[in-house]
């Protein structure tokens, strides 16, 4: 969804998405009015989709190839063999193209190289021998998101260097831990995020407690920065446009945001991650 969205094009419907629309992440407030809900992921509301009449369907394979000939039958309807975050930046160019905003996409990247390169000449060399670190609690457990990660692939692109058990590729780009190996992913700076469920929160709290959280370098050097999560992990340019702006924030001082503007057209995001 949010990809068509950065591409000017307003979906009609989507499937519901990793946050509630009434508390949607930062880089997409005020987007949202008039996107209908059609369903889960897995199981889309062939129904709805039907009465929006939509001229086109967009999908991932793995979840709507099951009811895929259903979906062509409503409306031309294109799949994206999504791999993942670590595919982030193809599949926004399977969507540009399913679309015919291959232009739009190729400004955006552009866009996107050039926010990259103010923020590397804004940095300069201060940062050229600290480590970053991501963190996240998610359900009571710890994870890192890894080099080839949504956020991991940003800070490479700045070229802001990583813990070594970070700087790493996995399966998805996301790494679990135990709390006794916190330590392996210290940094000169953590960026953390706390999903919104009691029992993150309340391990965060509890980890606060211990002698152990004390011993990582960036809680010493009060360098530890809340972000927040559907941004982080977004997947999409809008969501890449709010990362680099915490960054600017966090690690130049100096906010810097930057908008897209977005019009209508009847398409159907449907399964499109948003993230």
């Amino acid at each position: 969804m949010a990809d068509a969205i950065a591409l000017g094009v307003r979906p009609i419907g989507t499937v519901l998405q990793d946050f509630d629309f009434q508390k949607a992440p930062p880089y997409l407030e005020g987007r949202l009015q008039g996107i209908e809900i059609v369903g889960k992921e897995e199981q889309p509301d062939l129904e709805k989709i039907l009465s929006l009449k939509p001229d086109l369907i967009i999908g991932l394979q793995y979840d709507s190839e099951p009811v895929y000939d259903k979906l062509s039958q409503i409306s031309p309807t294109v799949l994206d063999d999504w791999k993942g975050y670590p595919s982030w930046k193809e599949h926004f160019d399977f969507v540009a193209q399913a679309l015919g905003k291959t232009e739009a996409a190729q400004q955006i990247w552009s866009q996107y190289d050039q926010r990259i390169q103010e923020l590397r000449t804004a940095l300069g060399p201060a940062y050229s021998d600290l480590e970053i670190s991501f963190v996240r609690v998610c359900c009571g457990n710890w994870a890192t998101d890894v080099k080839n990660s949504f956020s991991g692939m940003i800070l490479e692109d700045v070229g802001l260097s990583r813990p070594p058990a970070q700087d790493i590729e996995v399966e998805n780009g996301l790494v679990f831990l135990s709390e006794e190996a916190l330590t392996q992913f210290d940094g000169d700076i953590i960026f953390l995020v706390v999903d919104a469920d009691q029992d993150s929160a309340d391990a965060l709290e509890q980890l606060k407690q211990k002698p152990l959280w004390h011993k990582l370098k960036a809680v010493q050097q009060g360098k530890v920065y809340p972000v927040n999560l559907a941004t982080w992990r977004g997947g999409n340019p809008l969501a890449a446009d709010a990362v680099i702006d915490d960054l600017f924030k966090y690690l130049v001082k100096v906010p810097d945001s930057q908008g897209s503007k977005s019009d209508h057209k009847n398409t159907m995001a449907e399964n499109a991650p948003t993230r």
